[in-house]
């Protein structure tokens, strides 16, 4: 079973758990160190707290929004940039596709520029972020796990013996989430708890 935080004494160790986003924000909130951010930052701001580094929190940085008018010049930070629809034709015409829609990238990238205040980057630095030539910001998809292995659960067609799928998924999801199992769905991790699942389903 997952030991309380407290009781952790590494990274490592800690990383083998999985935690929900408001626990770990409790745990920075407890530690004193920063606990804004998705998943993936707040499990970063553990990892630095284990490695001797402290994150001090820091309040949101306050934008303003300029004007309309975007150019490949456009600082983002000084122009008070969010990707809204509103600018989705400006991008389309210079990236020369129909139907432009922002990627998770440029949401971290975007992202980071707030909260590291940079004011150099660019919409030109955002666009080449589109295209896969600036690595600025990557999306981090960790916090999809439980999707992922529901969706796994779901194209298993052992799953179709269950008239509550999610029901059935959350059962096994709770017995890799609160382990240091691998926080996959397998058609073993099926066949080590069906018992338990048939007689929960019986309920």
């Amino acid at each position: 079973m997952r030991p309380k935080f407290e009781k952790i004494k590494s990274y490592k160790e800690f990383n083998k758990y999985y935690w929900y986003k408001e626990e770990l924000q409790q745990i920075c909130k407890e530690l004193g160190i920063e606990y804004n951010g998705n998943k993936s930052e707040l499990n970063n701001y553990v990892k630095e707290y284990f490695d001797g580094n402290i994150v001090k929190h820091q309040k949101k940085v306050s934008i303003k929004k300029t004007n309309n008018n975007l150019t490949l010049d456009t600082k983002l930070l000084e122009f008070g940039f969010a990707m809204r629809n509103e600018y989705r034709d400006f991008f389309g015409k210079q990236i020369g596709i129909k139907n432009f829609k922002y990627t998770a990238d440029m949401a971290a990238a975007l992202k980071k520029v707030r909260q590291t205040k940079d004011e150099n980057f660019t919409v030109k630095n955002l666009i080449d972020v589109y295209l896969g030539k600036n690595d600025y910001a990557k999306y981090n998809n960790s916090s999809c796990q439980w999707n992922k292995f529901y969706q796994d659960f779901c194209n298993d067609s052992i799953s179709m013996m269950f008239s509550n799928k999610i029901k059935a998924a959350s059962i096994l999801w709770k017995k890799v989430r609160d382990s240091d199992l691998e926080k996959i769905y397998s058609r073993n991790l099926y066949e080590k708890y069906k018992s338990e699942l048939k007689s929960e389903q019986n309920r």
